[in-house]
Parts: C-alpha cells; sequence; structure tokens
C-alpha cells in the first residue's frame, strides 16, 4: 500500500503549488505552462476503471499490462518538471477499446499525487480524494 494511503490525501493541490515553488528545478515558464495545464478532478468524478487502477497501485499490482508502473517521461511538459523517475503511469482501462486505450493514472512519488488523463497525455487533471 501506498503511503499516505489515497482516501487520505488531502492537500494534494499544496503539494503541487509547493513542489511548482520551491521545487528548484522548475522555471517560471514551466511552472507557469504546468499551472494552467494540469487541472483538477473529484475523486467521485473519476470513470469506474480509474478506481480499478487506483486500487491495484495502493496494492502493488498485479496489472494488466506490461507497460503498466513504467516511469512516465513527462515529454509533453505538462506536469510540473522533476527528475526522471518521479513519474510512473498505468492504463486505466476504457470498455470495448481493443488496446490500452487513451486513459491513464500518472502518479508522482514524493508528493504523492496522482494525475488522470483521458485523452493521453495531452491534458492531466489532479485528483482530488477530498471532494
Amino acid at each position: 500500500m501506498r503511503f499516505p494511503p489515497h482516501a487520505s490525501r488531502i492537500g494534494a493541490a499544496a503539494a503541487l503549488l509547493s513542489a511548482l515553488l520551491v521545487g528548484g528545478t522548475v522555471s517560471a515558464t514551466t511552472a507557469d505552462a504546468a499551472a494552467t495545464s494540469v487541472g483538477s478532478i473529484c475523486a467521485g468524478d473519476l470513470p469506474a476503471q480509474a478506481y480499478d487502477t487506483l486500487d491495484l497501485i495502493d496494492q502493488g499490482g498485479p496489472f494488466p499490462y506490461p507497460q503498466d508502473g513504467v516511469v512516465f517521461q513527462n515529454r509533453e511538459h505538462v506536469l510540473p518538471s522533476e527528475p526522471t523517475g518521479y513519474y510512473h503511469e498505468y492504463t486505466v482501462k476504457t470498455p470495448g477499446s481493443s488496446t490500452r486505450g487513451a486513459r491513464r493514472i500518472v502518479t508522482g512519488e514524493g508528493y504523492q499525487e496522482d494525475y488522470y488523463t483521458s485523452d493521453h497525455y495531452v491534458t492531466f487533471d489532479l485528483i482530488d480524494f477530498g471532494c
């Protein structure tokens, strides 16, 4: 299980803000881009399959796809800039899709934040477990 558990994560937005403001590796331009590119979503508004993925992350697997858990490179620079290895990605199954689909959960290890994307890394929403 990841600590702290998802249900007790409050203040994730504050952690993101802290990472943006005092991370040291985040330039003002990058911070501005990340702040405007990352939205938020209430955990209750996630698709049902996202809960399955979050549960698997908490349990440490097993994951349905070999790519689950790999390092997310943040090549799109939508998320705040962090060292390689900080982010990891996991598939959120898409009903009726014969492929992995476009939905993912991307986790950030340092601040225990979780992001959801439904459009294959074009946009991200920080998951708010407190609403």
